[in-house]
């Protein structure tokens, strides 16, 4: 649904050529600003995004992930590479198409809400579809829809300064969704929100993406939130990234430092499934999972008995097995 090729963008005038070549050539962020005055924002990143996942980029303050999807919706212009949605080429597209395509196909979902206080609620969802000129009725029935999608229709004729800050974040998801959009971008949605709100709203987008399956670029600097939402992650360093892969692959083999600083804390029971631990072994008459199972969930089984556990794909075939010993080795326990 979306590609991005060799996509670099430079910020600063005069010296765009050089900073391309001495990036090229190896040099860090802090020889080429040095040398041209120009700062590489994004750094030939390549990635492509199927239908219906949810792509998540991680990465720290600078990292280069907020300007790598604003680039990708033409917030702002690359300086090189290819943007490709759903098989149209978006850097090529003048400004009314470009338009058009913002209207109907992606919508984006920022930290900052950005609604109109003098408007009710149900009139700030349906703001993009006032822009396409659909008519009051029609729009607002639709904003009524997607507010009982996000838990909201009771406040429809409140004004935003009367919600708290989540649910006034859950208007702004409403106001993206009430487009009906194939691609959502939401750069760090959930930020300013307190903890709590803030796990709540991730798993209103969790159910919505069951339901809805749409194709989603996420980002955020919350490694946990990451782990949590993303289909695929890609961790940013610079303005490159430094790994993409699904949350269990990045936890089970960080391929650099950086990636392993990350995930040190992370509780790799909750993350990775019988897949990663699971070897060949005789599988007659023994237990069965699911190879989607967490550790954390098989372990009061192991502990119940030490025989091993037989892993299952969808249709019940035998992957291989799964036992005590293999389980303790990828925690880095010792076993007993």
């Amino acid at each position: 649904m979306v590609t991005v090729s060799h996509l670099w963008k430079v910020f600063g005038v005069g010296r765009t050529d050089h900073a391309l070549a001495l990036s090229e050539s190896g040099a860090d962020r802090a020889r080429i600003l040095a040398e041209t005055g120009q700062t590489i924002g994004v750094r030939d990143v390549s990635f492509e995004v199927g239908r219906g996942e949810t792509f998540v980029v991680m990465g720290l303050s600078g990292s280069g992930k907020s300007t790598l999807i604003r680039c990708i919706s033409r917030l702002v212009e690359p300086t090189r590479g290819s943007v490709v949605i759903d098989g149209d080429d978006v850097l090529a597209m003048g400004d009314e198409r470009l338009r058009a395509m913002r209207r109907t196909k992606m919508a984006m979902v920022f930290q900052h809400f950005g609604l109109f206080p003098h408007r009710r609620v149900i009139d700030n969802v349906a703001y993009g579809l006032e822009v396409q000129g659909i008519g009051k009725a029609a729009r607002r029935a639709r904003a009524g829809v997607v507010l009982e999608i996000v838990g909201l229709s009771a406040w429809a004729s409140h004004y935003p300064q009367q919600l708290s800050g989540g649910m006034q974040q859950r208007v702004g998801l409403a106001r993206a969704l009430a487009l009906d959009p194939q691609v959502l971008f939401f750069d760090e949605p959930f930020s300013a929100l307190d903890p709590l709100i803030r796990r709540d709203m991730q798993a209103e987008l969790l159910a919505l993406q069951d339901t809805m399956h749409r194709t989603i670029v996420f980002i955020t600097h919350d490694f946990a939130e990451a782990l949590r939402l993303g289909d695929r992650i890609a961790i940013m360093k610079d303005g490159v990234f430094d790994q993409v892969g699904t949350p269990e692959e990045i936890v089970a083999h960080p391929a650099t430092d950086y990636v392993r600083e990350f995930t040190t804390d992370i509780p790799k029971s909750k993350v990775l499934t019988v897949r990663s631990v699971m070897h060949d072994g005789e599988t007659n008459g023994v237990r069965s999972v699911p190879a989607h199972t967490k550790i954390g969930q098989l372990i009061p089984l192991l502990l119940d008995s030490g025989d091993p556990i037989c892993v299952v794909d969808e249709d019940g075939q035998s992957l291989g097995i799964v036992d005590r010993k293999s389980v303790l080795a990828l925690l880095g326990e010792e076993s007993r």
